[in-house]
């Protein structure tokens, strides 16, 4: 199982090519349709997958915490996911040992199929679908065959699953004087709904007017549509949008790829863009410099997320 995650050198690279690689594993059946989807996880997220191990049941653990785990030393929260996405399983038989926002889990799965390296434009937003999928994947370049992947939504699962550890944006705590130029908004870009949720309290409880964008792509052509507004208009590109603040993982663009074209564009290079997201890391946050970038905050500290844009701003 662990030749499975290996090669992580070559997919860091991957940042900024507008392509991921995608762990696909099952569930079990669905508890309505009876159908073995497929679901999936940036591989980023995934420190390991073992053979299950033994799992000590918690009193009074949260209604889909199956219990504890030590991990290598660590004690880890294991959290049934084929119980969160209405799955019956034939059996729990690997553990995916996941960082994710700051916090290590991991989640228990019916098995592992594969890695899949994919391009962001073969993912389509699934939001309107609600529950906990963020995304579908198309894993054929035939799209006529139509195999997908269900792309989780895991900061809806972690709220839902592991509720002690979620902020939901209106913590702020400290004072943050930030003001921007009258008209001017800010533009974030997330696919999560939890996500946006959390960003938007924070950008509220700070002063600042906002637009949201559910993909990469949504937030460009946003973007593109305000340099020609502005440009029409003899004004700076900032008195329309002050900064950007975008995640990474999204579907049709990423968030490296977005801030790579801001940066490259004569009309908007001029805007701060601070990358927001739950693959934290020095890889990460260095290649996040190599695109221009100008910050790059973990998820979730609403305080932290305040001082990174007061700082760009």
């Amino acid at each position: 199982m662990s030749a499975i995650l290996q090669e992580v050198d070559e997919r860091s690279r991957l940042a900024g090519t507008n392509r991921f690689e995608l762990l696909l594993f099952r569930l079990g059946k669905d508890a309505q349709a009876g159908n073995r989807e497929m679901y999936g996880i940036n591989v980023f997220k995934v420190r390991e997958a073992l053979v299950m191990p033994s799992i000590t049941p918690m009193p009074g653990a949260p209604e889909y915490v199956m219990g504890v785990a030590n991990i290598r030393g660590q004690i880890i929260p294991v959290v049934n996911l084929p119980a969160v996405a209405g799955c019956v399983p034939s059996g729990l038989n690997i553990l995916l040992v996941t960082e994710y926002e700051r916090s290590v889990q991991g989640f228990a799965v019916e098995e592992v199929e594969e890695i899949r390296r994919l391009e962001w434009s073969r993912v389509i937003s699934a939001e309107a679908t609600g529950g906990m999928i963020t995304s579908l994947a198309r894993l054929d370049e035939d799209d006529e065959k139509g195999r997908l992947a269900l792309v989780l939504d895991v900061e809806q699962i972690l709220r839902l699953a592991l509720p002690a550890r979620f902020k939901g944006g209106d913590e702020v705590t400290q004072t943050h004087a930030v003001q921007i130029p009258q008209g001017s908004v800010i533009l974030y870009a997330d696919d999560s709904g939890v996500a946006r949720s959390q960003i938007e309290k924070t950008l509220t409880l700070l002063g600042l007017p906002f637009v949201g964008a559910k993909t990469g792509k949504e937030a460009w052509e946003r973007l593109q549509s305000m340099a020609k507004e502005a440009k029409s208009a003899g004004s700076p590109i900032r008195n329309k949008v002050a900064m950007v603040l975008t995640d990474l993982e999204m579907p049709e663009m990423d968030g490296f790829t977005l801030t790579r074209h801001i940066k490259e564009n004569d009309l908007l290079k001029e805007v701060p863009v601070v990358i927001h997201s739950s693959l934290s890391g020095t890889a990460n946050e260095s290649h996040a410099n190599s695109v221009g970038a100008d910050g790059y905050v973990a998820k979730f500290v609403p305080d932290e997320l305040a001082r990174a844009i007061a700082k760009v701003l």
